[in-house]
């Protein structure tokens, strides 16, 4: 989604509420389409993270909770993505979505059967359908950092594991294993990583690592390995046969086509999670004086969320193409009415309101919600290296806390007697009590992407909620499976 205008699925976690592995087959197969497009053959994808707390700004990354599901996910989308011609590569090996308070690049601590169990097992597929590229994790296990680990990298993956394509750092990943520089290399390069992603400070790397082998600490054995594995994977994928980017095959093809779209829509139909219905005000029907609030009801960017265009995602509806929730909307019932402050509300002139709250885009360490700075320096004490933590989203996981605003909105509606659907456009369940008990209705409906008429389809009754929740919901800020508000698998839909 770098690429602009094209086709925005929903984030990982919406295509977990889906629960649907032969769909994540065909994104997989559009999304390398797309990416050929620009004449580039390998994808940073998928993630395979399995999420343990939503305070981690990456949560929406992750698939949820349920290792064997990712692992069903991790292959149908390495298949699919390179049977179309698109190197994948699946990250971030290993641990990222156990990380202790859910701090990014934080320290996991788990005992190895729990690490293999819950984290390594959604690997196995996607190693044995052949993923070609494996990406290594910024977070520690037990203290030690992924990037200089022996161990995990060449032992378990590389050796155990039979994994013989490429091994890639994380951007600057290896920075934070120790202050010296050249230490950095020495360790990562002997811990089995085969390429490296410099983006600033390469020349210091390439010296660095001239220096270390040539006083012995880093042998050309190592070198030979890493420079075969990354000329095996090419030659494997046919890379060294291809023409130059302008001239192959799939070189300026059409992107988001209506096609491409359509399955974009049945993803996010797919996703959505309706988890209150009390008064059976959906679905909603197209003759209804429908009125349309909250900050997230006409803004591409906020239901696209990060990593979309630029890294932290921009809210707004000028950087892309796409269709908002509200556009989705007015399609169906084209008398719908826009007042994102909901001051607009009349219950003279509105019959229901559907109000969409909740984030605006982050990406990585941004999105992390930390109620202290205590926990990085308990984080820090903890890891044998350091970690840079980035300025956190919020300090709660509490939607009134995060953006009081929304559920302004959403009260003063019902005061006035309207019906609220309310509808959540966030990256990771959030504590919503307050908001839950002032609306008649609620959807959890995660990071959409660029197709919002598939929410609108939903909502309407054209198509049912079927998407179960990927992970827990949680009550409060305590995160444990028996204080959940909804547990992970649950989802109403119209029959219920």
């Amino acid at each position: 989604t770098n690429l602009k205008d094209a086709t925005v699925f929903p984030h990982n976690i919406g295509l977990g509420a889906a629960r649907d592995p032969e769909l994540i087959g065909r994104i997989a197969g559009i999304t390398a389409k797309e990416i050929l497009a620009t004449g580039i053959e390998w994808d940073f994808a998928p993630t395979l993270a399995v999420v343990q707390d939503p305070h981690w700004g990456r949560t929406y990354e992750s698939f949820g909770d349920d290792s064997a599901l990712i692992a069903e996910y991790g292959a149908a989308y390495v298949k699919a993505m390179q049977d179309a011609g698109v190197l994948a590569c699946v990250k971030h090996w290993v641990g990222d979505g156990g990380t202790t308070h859910g701090i990014d690049q934080g320290e996991t601590t788990v005992n190895w059967e729990t690490l293999e169990s819950v984290h390594m097992s959604p690997y196995y597929p996607a190693l044995e359908a052949g993923v070609g590229s494996v990406m290594i994790s910024f977070n520690s296990w037990n203290g030690d950092k992924c990037h200089g680990h022996y161990h995990l990298v060449t032992e378990v993956l590389k050796e155990k594991l039979g994994f013989d394509g490429m091994v890639v750092s994380d951007w600057d990943g290896i920075d934070y294993i120790d202050e010296d520089y050249e230490v950095c290399i020495r360790e990562s390069v002997n811990a089995g990583i085969d390429i490296f992603m410099v983006p600033e400070k390469w020349k210091d790397f390439i010296q660095g690592l001239i220096n270390q082998v040539e006083a012995g600490n880093v042998s050309m054995d190592r070198i030979d390995d890493a420079v075969r594995r990354i000329l095996r994977t090419k030659a494997r994928f046919g890379m060294f046969d291809l023409p130059r980017p302008a001239e192959r095959e799939h070189a300026n093809s059409e992107i988001r086509t209506e096609a491409y779209r359509e399955v974009a829509r049945e993803a996010v139909r797919k996703s959505l999670v309706l988890l209150k219905n009390s008064t059976g005000v959906l679905p909603l029907k197209r003759e209804q004086r429908i009125l349309v609030a909250g900050r997230n009801a006409h803004d591409l960017g906020n239901q696209c969320g990060g990593w979309t265009v630029t890294w932290q995602g921009q809210s707004g509806n000028d950087f892309a193409d796409g269709v908002t929730i509200f556009d989705g909307i007015r399609e169906l019932s084209p008398s719908a009415e826009l007042s994102v402050d909901g001051s607009a509300a009349d219950p003279s002139k509105h019959d229901v309101a559907v109000v969409v709250v909740g984030e605006t885009p982050y990406a990585e360490g941004f999105g992390d919600i930390r109620q202290s700075d205590d926990i990085i320096v308990e984080a820090g004490s903890m890891i044998n290296g350091s970690i840079k933590p980035l300025a956190p989203y919020g300090h709660s996981l509490s939607l009134s806390q995060l953006h009081p605003e929304d559920l302004a909105c959403i009260r003063s509606i019902a005061d006035k007697g309207i019906p609220v659907v309310a509808m959540l456009v966030a990256g990771r369940p959030l504590v919503i009590n307050e908001e839950l008990d002032a609306s008649a209705a609620f959807v959890a409906a995660w990071l959409p992407g660029s197709e919002g008429l598939g929410v609108a389809e939903v909502l309407f009754g054209d198509s049912d909620f079927s998407g179960r929740l990927p992970m827990p919901w949680p009550s409060g800020e305590t995160i444990a499976e028996e204080l959940a508000l909804f547990p992970s698998g649950y989802g109403l839909s119209y029959g219920n």
